[in-house]
């Protein structure tokens, strides 16, 4: 392997000369198989002489992330005492983040088991009976775990038993968030901690009473508006047609996806290659909230977009996930991942608005079918929305838009 990246004999030399030479190489072949680019090898192969200098490797035994951010520290300033780098940071993370993929490929990364939450059997329980009693999707529970571990680690702190808890620990927690949270914020824990207190109630965990008397602070009419970025904002944001860079390519193709169907950042990161049906024109999407699939006509737009990002720059590899990252490893870009590139477009180009991520481009497609006459149902429909109730909304948003179309066509939307 290292013949193949290094050309001149001293760099070959050093490199087969270090220690765990083969170990490294199996490495680098790996990283090779997956697409990484050959220069990224390079710098890989001599960040591994680096580590290998740095950690003691000599025996059998394996490494914490503790000893090798210890490392990543001392390498970091001998690079900064020397003037290779201004900064300590990116020398620090390189050095980190490459030892850490080594040792797990060769099995020596040891990452402790992290500390168990507290009263996390109780937590369980309840997302259990969400998921299966009252059939709440995903990412709705994982908020409401969010804001009761919250509330039960803050409760952990005292020494008492979970079956002593009352109201009053519930009013003194909320109260503290309200120090640095939202009133919006502070209801959607209060709401949170209601579920959770009529769940405990029922399993006889607590005393009755908590759920009913906790109390939400009053939200003002419009407070929890659809803050989306204007239709023109959403026609800047969206790299041009005719671009050349691969990243906006790619982020074309998505951000077209968001604003055109209104898609949550789950079901972009959930498509797969198979869900487009080019011969019928079509885009199979699978909801969040109600476990089922949607069917859209695919417009010649988004069309077009998808097609350029997957002949021009997505990677060629085994996964059947649509969207992939631009570097090897390749992956499937996460929720957090389309988050990142939405806000990241936002930002770059100046867009001011309260929201920036891909909800906000969903709440500006549905503003602007709204003010573009179509109405409520299809509006509903076209969201995937359960009840008119969660659509009902936007009407607050532009009175004047409430008129029936007799066509849904998508493709006159940019």
């Amino acid at each position: 392997m290292f013949d193949q990246l290094f050309k001149q004999p001293c760099a070959l030399s050093r490199q087969r000369s270090a220690p765990l030479a083969s170990e490294r190489a199996s490495f680098l072949a790996q990283r090779a198989e997956e697409g990484t680019a050959p220069g990224t090898l390079v710098r890989l192969a001599r960040e591994l002489l680096v580590i290998v200098q740095e950690l003691d490797l000599t025996n059998n035994d394996v490494m914490t992330p503790l000893t090798i951010e210890a490392a990543a520290e001392r390498w970091a300033r001998h690079q900064e005492r020397l003037h290779r780098a201004h900064t300590r940071r990116w020398s620090q993370v390189f050095f980190r983040q490459t030892a850490t993929d080594w040792l797990r490929f060769l099995g020596r990364l040891y990452v402790p088991e992290p500390e168990p939450k507290p009263f996390a059997a109780l937590v369980e329980h309840f997302a259990n009976g969400l998921q299966h009693e009252r059939g709440f999707s995903t990412a709705t529970i994982s908020n409401y775990q969010w804001h009761i571990e919250r509330f039960l680690s803050w409760f952990s702190t005292q020494p008492r038993r979970f079956a002593d808890v009352c109201v009053a620990d519930t009013d003194s927690f909320l109260a503290r968030q309200g120090t640095h949270w939202c009133r919006v914020s502070i209801a959607a824990s209060a709401k949170a901690l209601r579920a959770f207190f009529r769940h405990a109630e029922v399993q006889q965990w607590c005393r009755a009473g908590i759920a009913a008397a906790i109390e939400s602070p009053r939200l003002f009419r419009d407070e929890t508006l659809p803050a989306g970025p204007a239709w023109e904002d959403v026609r800047h944001i969206i790299p041009p047609g005719d671009t050349q860079q691969p990243r906006a390519i790619r982020d074309r193709a998505i951000l077209l996806l968001f604003a055109v169907y209104g898609l949550r950042s789950g079901e972009v990161a959930r498509l797969r290659l198979e869900d487009i049906d080019w011969a019928l024109e079509q885009l199979t999407v699978t909801r969040t909230k109600q476990h089922r699939s949607q069917i859209y006509p695919l417009t010649h737009e988004v069309g077009s977009a998808i097609v350029r990002y997957l002949q021009e720059v997505r990677p060629r590899c085994g996964h059947r996930a649509v969207f992939l990252t631009l570097q090897a490893p390749f992956r499937p870009l996460s929720g957090g991942g389309l988050y990142h590139l939405t806000r990241s477009r936002f930002d770059h180009l100046g867009v001011r608005t309260p929201h920036r991520g891909p909800h906000a481009l969903r709440h500006a497609c549905a503003c602007h079918l709204l003010a573009e006459g179509f109405s409520l149902e299809a509006i509903s429909d076209h969201l995937g929305h359960q009840s008119l109730g969660s659509t009902r909304r936007y009407a607050r948003v532009d009175l004047t838009g409430l008129r029936e179309v007799a066509r849904f066509d998508l493709g006159g939307l940019l």
